[in-house]
C-alpha cells in the first residue's frame, strides 16, 4: 500500500498545522515547529508512505523544522515503535538518551518512541524513515537503549548495504508481491540489526564453550517441543538437569528471555505452517493449537503484532 500526503492539499495558512497532523498520523504523537521565522504558508512538506509486513517505509521531503516527542505525548499514547532515520538529502540531528546523532547523507540513526526525543533539521532535507514494532527489534537486539541516537555510517559495511537496499526498495516497492514484500521486510531488518551491532555499545563478551553448548541444547529442546502447551522454563530445566536460574543465565547474552524465545519460535512455526500447501485443510486454530497455543484470540492478536496482519490474511497472501 502506498500513500502520498502533501501540504499542497491545504490552503497556505493551514500547512504547518496540517503537517503536524500528518506526522502524528504516520509516525507517533509529536510536536513540530518551523526553524525559520516567516509566514506559515511558506512551509511545505510531503510524505510518501509504503506499508510492508511489520515495517513501514516512508520518504519525507520537507523544510527546516524541529520535531519533539515529549513526556506529555508519550503519556497520552500507547505507541511503542522504533524508528530509523536514513538521511538522503540535507543534514539532521537525532537527540535521545543524552546523545546526539549527527546525520549526513547516507548516515542513519535509531530512536525509540517510548522515550522523549528531538529531531532537528536546519535546512530543507529528505529522509527515508523506517518504522517497526518495538518488540520486533528487541527480539533481535539486547540493550536497545544504548544504541539510540548514535550515528551509523552508510558509507561502509552493513550501513552501506542497508542504504543500497532501501534505495532499491524505494524504486521497486509498488511492484512487490506479498511474499516478496515479507522477504524484503525481513531482509531490511536483518541488515539494520547488523549495522547496529557494529556500534561499540552493542558489543558484548562471547559465550564460554560450556554456555554455548547449553544454549544450543536448550534451543533444540524448545524446537522439538513447541506443540506442548505446557512447555516452560521449569519443564526444560527438569528435562535437561539444569536449574531455571541456569537457563536464564545462559540466555542473558540473548535478545530474548527463554519464555519470549519459546513464543517467538511458536509464531515463526505457525507462519511457516500457514504457508504450507499440505496444511491447507487445517483451520487457523488447528495450526495454532498444533504449535502450543491454547487460546485462538490470543494467538490472532500476537500474530498480528508480529507479522502486521491476521493469520487468515497471512494465509491468503501466501
Amino acid at each position: 500500500m502506498t500513500q502520498l500526503l502533501s501540504t499542497d492539499a491545504v490552503p497556505r495558512n493551514q500547512r504547518l498545522a496540517y503537517w503536524t497532523d500528518m506526522i502524528c498520523n504516520v509516525y507517533v504523537q509529536l510536536g513540530c515547529d518551523p526553524v525559520r521565522e516567516g509566514p506559515a504558508g511558506d512551509f511545505a512538506g510531503s510524505i510518501r508512505r509504503h506499508a510492508l509486513p511489520s515495517l513501514d517505509v516512508s520518504v519525507v521531503n520537507s523544510g527546516a523544522q524541529s520535531v519533539m516527542r515529549t513526556p506529555g505525548h508519550i503519556a497520552r499514547s500507547t505507541d511503542a515503535y522504533f524508528l530509523v532515520g536514513i538521511q538522503t538529502a540535507g543534514r539532521g540531528v537525532v537527540r535521545q538518551d543524552g546523545r546526539d546523532a549527527v546525520l549526513s547523507v547516507g548516515d542513519f540513526a535509531l530512536y525509540d518512541s517510548t522515550r522523549p526525543y528531538h529531531l532537528q533539521f536546519d535546512d530543507d532535507f529528505e529522509q527515508i524513515v523506517l518504522k517497526l514494532p518495538g518488540e520486533r527489534l528487541r527480539s533481535e537486539l539486547r540493550d536497545t537503549e544504548a544504541l539510540t541516537a548514535t550515528t551509523v555510517s552508510g558509507r561502509e559495511g552493513a550501513g552501506h548495504l542497508l542504504i543500497s537496499m532501501i534505495r532499491t526498495l524505494r524504486e521497486d516497492i509498488d511492484a512487490l508481491q506479498p511474499a516478496s514484500a515479507l522477504a524484503v521486510a525481513n531482509g531490511v531488518l536483518s541488515i539494520l540489526v547488523a549495522g547496529l551491532q557494529t556500534l561499540p555499545a552493542a558489543r558484548s563478551p562471547g559465550l564460554s564453550q560450556l554456555a554455548a553448548f547449553h544454549l544450543a541444547r536448550i534451543k533444540r529442546h524448545i524446537d522439538e517441543q513447541l506443540a506442548d502447551p505446557a512447555l516452560s522454563v521449569s519443564s526444560l530445566a527438569a528435562q535437561l538437569g539444569l536449574s531455571a536460574s541456569q537457563i536464564h543465565r545462559v540466555f542473558a547474552s540473548e535478545p530474548l528471555t527463554p519464555a519470549q524465545y519459546i513464543w517467538e519460535r511458536r509464531l515463526e512455526a505457525c507462519s511457516r505452517d500457514l504457508r504450507e500447501p499440505r496444511l491447507a485443510g487445517r483451520t487457523v486454530s488447528e495450526i495454532a493449537f498444533g504449535r502450543g497455543f491454547s487460546d485462538a484470540a490470543h494467538f490472532s492478536r500476537v500474530f498480528r503484532e508480529r507479522f502486521g496482519c491476521s493469520p487468515r490474511e497471512w494465509r491468503l497472501r501466501h
